[in-house]
């Protein structure tokens, strides 16, 4: 389809329905969860464990085919923290799994199928359980994981670095840097004196601007109806 063919109104009660089941049920999943979360099938999502945070205005996209997965570990010796700032966005696939501390700054976007663990989950020697093989992991505000990027124990990525897509991080980056590869090197240096737009800019005015998008979807499917919607299925064309 180039288009949606979803009445408004249909869509508007979707939405709500999606903010109840937030309140209701998906923000039990997390120790704490900030306001105002914008979050795309939120059923799909699996969120296991204690010690979860989510800041405000997350921007949390999941999919039946592939979800978002936090996940804190418990056991033996083990337990997990995940500490995520605000105004993050968190893409399909994104898995971030801790047995000891995976802090995450504010304004951090994952890409796609990105992965984040602080632990190797099996020692070298003894690979029946974890055992001095965590180490804490930090992205510091506005760090950009590009996609499928994959981020190794005992790893801090410097404020408004950006890591390449596909790449492996496995040591420290610095801060206002572009690393890319496996494993990740240095590419480019950022200017940290010029002026750049983080997402916390999208919600200045959160309320407002979550208004303006309920009203922009408004405008754009004013037109649709049921009828056009069954039949854009059934007899889909080129005009779709």
């Amino acid at each position: 389809m180039r288009r949606n063919h979803q009445p408004y109104w249909l869509k508007a009660l979707t939405n709500r329905w999606n903010r109840f089941y937030i309140n209701h049920w998906f923000s039990k999943h997390f120790d704490s969860l900030g306001k105002c979360p914008m979050v795309l099938n939120p059923r799909s999502a699996e969120i296991f464990g204690h010690n979860i945070k989510v800041g405000d205005f997350v921007h949390l996209i999941s999919e039946p085919w592939n979800p978002v997965r936090l996940t804190s570990w418990s056991g033996k010796g083990i337990q997990g923290h995940i500490t995520i700032g605000d105004h993050c966005l968190i893409s399909p696939g994104t898995t971030i799994a801790s047995a000891t501390s995976i802090t995450i700054g504010d304004n951090c976007m994952f890409a796609a199928g990105c992965y984040v663990s602080d632990s190797d989950w099996h020692g070298l020697y003894n690979r029946l359980r974890p055992f001095r093989c965590n180490k804490p992991v930090i992205l510091e505000d506005n760090v950009w994981l590009g996609l499928g990027v994959k981020v190794g124990k005992g790893v801090t990525i410097g404020e408004n670095s950006v890591v390449a897509a596909g790449s492996v991080v496995a040591k420290d980056v610095p801060a206002n840097t572009v690393v890319g590869g496996n494993p990740a090197k240095v590419i480019k240096q950022l200017n940290p004196d010029r002026r750049m737009l983080k997402r916390e800019y999208l919600f200045t005015e959160g309320e407002a601007y979550l208004g303006q998008m309920g009203e922009l979807d408004k405008y754009v499917m004013s037109g649709n109806t049921i009828i056009g919607w069954v039949r854009s299925f059934l007899f889909p064309n080129q005009r779709d």
